[in-house]
C-alpha cells in the first residue's frame, strides 16, 4: 500500500484530500506546513506528496526544492496544488521538481487522475 502525504495549511483542504483518498488503496498522512512535512519525510519518505502552492512560512516551491535535495527526496511523486492556472507558476513548480499539478478546488475524479498517474501506478 502506497503512502501519500498531503501538505496544506488549510485543515479543510487536507481533510477533503484525505477523505477522497480513503477509498483508494493508499494510506495518507497530513502536514499543516512545509517545515512539518520535511520533518515527516526525514522520518520516512512517502511515495507521493500533494503540496499546496501558497502556505504560510515555507511555500510549496520552497518545500519541493528542499525535499528534492534530501536523501531519498527524488523518490516521491510530487503534485503541487494551486487555485491559479498560471503557466509561469506551473513551469516554476515543474522546474523545482514537481511531477504534476492539480487545480483547486479538486474533486474525487481529478484527484484520483493525478494520484493514479501512470508514473505513480507503476
Amino acid at each position: 500500500m502506497k503512502l501519500c502525504l498531503v501538505v496544506d495549511d488549510s485543515e479543510i483542504v487536507r481533510r477533503v484530500a484525505s477523505y477522497l483518498l480513503t477509498s483508494s488503496d493508499m494510506r495518507w498522512l497530513e502536514a499543516d506546513s512545509g517545515e512539518r512535512a520535511l520533518e515527516m519525510c526525514k522520518a520516512g519518505m512517502p511515495d507521493m506528496i500533494i503540496v499546496d502552492w501558497q502556505m504560510g512560512g515555507m511555500s510549496g516551491i520552497e518545500f519541493i526544492q528542499s525535499l528534492r535535495v534530501q536523501e531519498g527526496g527524488d523518490v516521491p511523486f510530487v503534485i503541487y496544488c494551486s487555485t491559479e492556472n498560471d503557466p509561469q507558476d506551473i513551469a516554476r513548480a515543474l522546474a523545482a521538481g514537481a511531477n504534476d499539478y492539480l487545480l483547486k478546488p479538486f474533486d474525487r475524479d481529478s484527484l484520483k487522475a493525478a494520484v493514479f498517474h501512470e508514473d505513480v501506478a507503476a
